[in-house]
Parts: C-alpha cells; sequence; structure tokens
C-alpha cells in the first residue's frame, strides 16, 4: 500500500508528507520521565542536545516539560503551566536562536503553554490528551493557527494500571482518533494541520500494543498523516526481558529500531524517537524497502 501524501500546515510553514519517513527528535526537559527524566534538565546540555540531533538528521525537535509517564498524576492539572514553561521556554528560545530554521514542536496538554509557546516561533503543540484535559486547548489551537498532534491516550496516567482491557484496540483507538479529529475540525483547527499519533503505551497493555503496531497501517483509513511514537516504551522492555526482569529504557535500541522499521514499512509520515542517528539510518533503509514494494506491486 502506497503511503498517502499530505501537505501538513504549520504555523509559519508547510511539510510535504509522503515521500519520507520524516523523524521527530525527543528532548525531555523533565525530572521525571520514564526514559531520560533529569538527564537535560540543564539549559546547555538540553540545547547541546537539540543540536546534536539535528546534526544526526532530526527533522522536527519534540520539546516536552511534563512527563506523562504511567502513574503521573494530570487529574488536577499536573504541574503549573508557568513551571512548564520555565522548563520549556528557555530550550526553544535557545534552540530557534542557534538554528532558526528548526521546526519545533512543544508537547503539551495545557492551552496556556501552547498559546506562550507558538508566539515565541514553535511550528506545532504535540498534545497527548488530544485536547481533552484543558478545556481551553481546542479553540486555543484554532486561533493560533499551528500545526496540531492528536495522540491517542486510554484514560490518565494516574488510571492506567487499573483500566479494563479493550476488547479490540484497533478499533477503539481508530473510532477514538475518527471523533476527537471531527472535534478538533468543529472546534476551528483546519484538517491540513491536524496528525494523528495512536499513542504506544498510552493506557494500552503489553498485549495491547503489539497488534496496534501489526496494524498501523489500518489507521489510514482516517485520512489524516500518523505518527508512530514507540521509542524506549514498556512493551519493548517487556519482549526484550531476561530471568523475568524488563530491559531497562537505555537498553531497548535495537527493540525500538525493529518497530521503527515496523512503523515505517505500514506507512508512518513521523516516527518519533529518543536515539536519532540509529534510527534515522533505519528509516533510509525502511524507506527503500517500502518504496522497492509498492513499485513491485504497480507492475503487477
Amino acid at each position: 500500500m502506497a503511503r498517502p501524501s499530505y501537505v501538513w500546515r504549520l504555523r509559519s510553514r508547510e511539510l510535504q508528507l509522503g515521500p519520507r519517513t520524516l523523524v521527530m527528535g525527543i528532548l525531555n526537559v523533565t525530572p521525571d520521565s520514564f526514559s531520560d527524566g533529569g538527564k537535560f534538565l540543564s539549559r546547555d546540555h538540553a540545547v547541546g542536545h537539540a543540536l546534536q540531533m539535528l546534526d544526526e538528521g532530526a527533522d522536527i525537535i519534540d520539546i516536552g516539560g511534563e512527563s506523562t509517564r504511567p502513574g503521573a498524576n494530570v487529574a488536577e492539572g499536573g504541574i503549573a503551566a508557568d513551571e512548564e514553561l520555565a522548563r520549556v521556554m528557555p530550550v526553544v528560545e535557545d534552540i530557534l536562536r542557534e538554528r532558526p530554521g528548526t521546526i519545533v514542536s512543544v508537547d503539551t496538554y495545557k492551552a496556556q503553554v501552547a498559546r506562550t509557546a507558538v508566539s515565541r516561533g514553535v511550528e506545532m503543540i504535540n498534545d497527548v490528551s488530544a485536547l481533552r484535559w484543558d478545556p481551553l486547548m481546542a479553540a486555543t489551537l484554532a486561533d493560533l493557527g499551528c500545526g496540531v498532534i492528536l495522540m491517542h491516550t486510554r484514560g490518565r496516567p494516574e488510571e492506567w494500571r487499573t483500566l479494563p482491557p479493550s476488547p479490540d484496540i484497533v478499533a477503539e483507538v481508530k473510532s477514538d482518533l475518527r471523533g476527537w479529529s471531527e472535534s478538533a475540525v468543529a472546534a476551528g483547527i483546519a484538517r491540513e494541520r491536524i496528525m494523528l499519533d495512536p499513542g504506544f503505551g498510552f493506557g494500552k497493555s503489553f498485549e495491547q500494543n503489539y497488534p496496534l503496531l501489526a496494524r498501523f497501517g489500518d489507521l489510514h483509513e482516517l485520512g489524516l498523516p500518523l505518527l508512530s511514537g514507540t521509542s524506549r516504551k514498556s512493551f519493548i522492555g517487556r519482549t526484550l526481558a531476561l530471568e523475568g526482569k524488563d530491559a531497562p529504557a537505555e537498553e531497548r535500541l535495537y527493540g525500538t529500531l525493529a518497530t521503527v522499521v515496523a512503523s515505517v514499512l505500514a506507512g508512518a509520515h513521523v516516527v518519533r524517537v529518543h536515539d536519532v542517528k540509529p534510527a534515522v539510518e533505519a528509516v533510509r533503509v525502511a524507506d527503500e524497502i517500502f518504496r522497492a514494494a509498492n513499485s513491485a506491486n504497480k507492475r503487477q
């Protein structure tokens, strides 16, 4: 199946999606993220890492100032917006000062953070709640006219360990994302600004992530570009477990690359990763396989 092509409209530019898979590099400026919490709290370290990811081939830098790891309490709004902005904005401003052409995304579910970030040059907002956790978010993003990533989450992080199983995780994700994207459009967000993310690991059990990855291509039926964020997720650690102990986040690179390749072969437009250089190389090879397979199908 050929990957659908889209023009993704951001704040000040457009991205052609389809000819190749784009790589989004993850930059967490948080003390408690599941994978690299505290590693890039220093402003200089964070900016240096962002520049390194750009040098390694990242197309987008996605900066997050609040962890939504399992158990995080977002029911009462999580950390204060001012604290989140204090973590994120100095890094955003330094990156754009050092590399003015950088496409920066901010990972937030708060309207106040989104408004400040976009006003300072951020091109897109990556909302893990798909606009559902802040009643002001949909109208704010419609007003800002930036790119929007809507991610699927089952429940909230503090509920994930007690969620009932889904009878059909792919059908659930597809139905929810269809409804949430329609709500976003109804709120005034242009459809050409929206990208969808099935939210691997976000409220999904070990048994649900692999069917979701195996049937990732089914999500093209929604008619919007797709992002895959599998990097270092716990379902990979469980698969790589030794003697009953899950592989820690820092030992999930090769498993992550397998999921990245699977995502590309299923037609993902963007992959979101911690380890940019290995992912860029894996994506290049996977894109060639994808193109060859489609060329062969066209000749048949």
